[in-house]
């Protein structure tokens, strides 16, 4: 007797997105965990397959990925127990992952140039080069995630008030996010371009792939990776730039320039939390100790701050 664990992946994800969750990871995930499933011929999840897929050594135990995998599986075979009382639920503590922090590449205004001159290098199609590069520059100049850029829809996108609407976004929250003059400026001509090249698109999306679709998240990582070694962006750093350090730069230059300013940083960090769809201020404090100019201006203004005091 065989077991449709595909069938039974499917019906758990579509139970879980309709429960509000989000399932990047699992939808990545599972179906390869299903495969091995297979694979090893068991009907049953036990500890013993779940660990044998998730300890497999395309990486190695210092890695997340371990424990990623075990909480994709543990999800799946609580489930799977309620169909199957024989199911196996892997406990806690099988895989320990210990968090590292990894720091952010901050990119300058050059990095960005030199990533959008490498796009017509990387991108041959024009509506695709002209969404990369839109995308970049919104990322840049808005520190939106990927994610919620990817998942604009044509109606969120308002180019003459100079609002972007982002809803439901990590943490199911949807904000408005003010656009700066030339980025709105640069959102409506992506859209008249892309409005010339697809008259008939297949998404209703803001951003569309060269064939008129959403864009997918995995090829537009896989595409900016390739853009990053074309350019030769961060060549000499220790730190390899990533997608979603251009979210993280946006915030440290946004701190950065309220620091020269003189302006009140922790009156202000509030809003940067907002603006940014952090679920509070105290995630968005962690960008202090992000640049190395960040810690040097705060421990500067704290300095002057200590000498107004005793001059009183």
């Amino acid at each position: 007797m065989s077991t449709d664990f595909a069938a039974h992946a499917a019906d758990y994800l579509q139970l879980r997105r309709a429960l509000g969750h989000e399932l990047a990871e699992a939808h990545r995930l599972l179906p390869r965990f299903v495969d091995h499933l297979d694979a090893a011929g068991v009907t049953t999840i036990t500890v013993a397959v779940a660990l044998d897929w998730v300890r497999r050594r395309d990486v190695g135990p210092a890695s997340s990925i371990w424990s990623r995998r075990m909480t994709v599986v543990r999800g799946f075979a609580r489930y799977m127990s309620g169909i199957d009382p024989a199911t196996e639920i892997p406990p806690l503590g099988l895989v320990i992952h210990r968090q590292r922090w990894n720091p952010p590449f901050i990119y300058s205004s050059e990095d960005i140039q030199a990533l959008l001159r490498a796009v017509p290098v990387v991108v041959p199609s024009p509506l695709r080069r002209a969404t990369v590069e839109t995308m970049i520059g919104l990322l840049a100049c808005t520190g939106i995630r990927v994610g919620e850029a990817i998942a604009l829809d044509r109606d969120d996108v308002g180019c003459g008030e100079g609002v972007l609407v982002v809803r439901a976004s990590k943490f199911t929250k949807t904000r408005e996010v003010l656009l700066d003059p030339t980025a709105a400026a640069a959102l409506a001509a992506y859209a008249a371009i892309r409005d010339e090249q697809v008259p008939q698109p297949v998404s209703r999306t803001f951003f569309v792939s060269g064939k008129g679709t959403a864009m997918i998240y995995a090829n537009f990582g896989l595409l900016f990776r390739r853009l990053v070694e074309t350019s030769r962006v961060g060549s000499g750093s220790s730190v390899r730039p990533r997608i979603h350090d251009l979210r993280h730069s946006f915030a440290v230059h946004t701190l950065v320039r309220w620091y020269r300013s003189g302006d009140d940083v922790t009156a202000l960090l509030p809003r940067l939390s907002t603006y940014m769809g952090h679920r509070a201020p105290i995630y968005t404090y962690w960008y202090l100790s992000a640049a190395p100019e960040l810690l040097s201006l705060a421990a500067e203004r704290l300095q002057n701050q200590h000498a107004e005091g005793h001059r009183r």
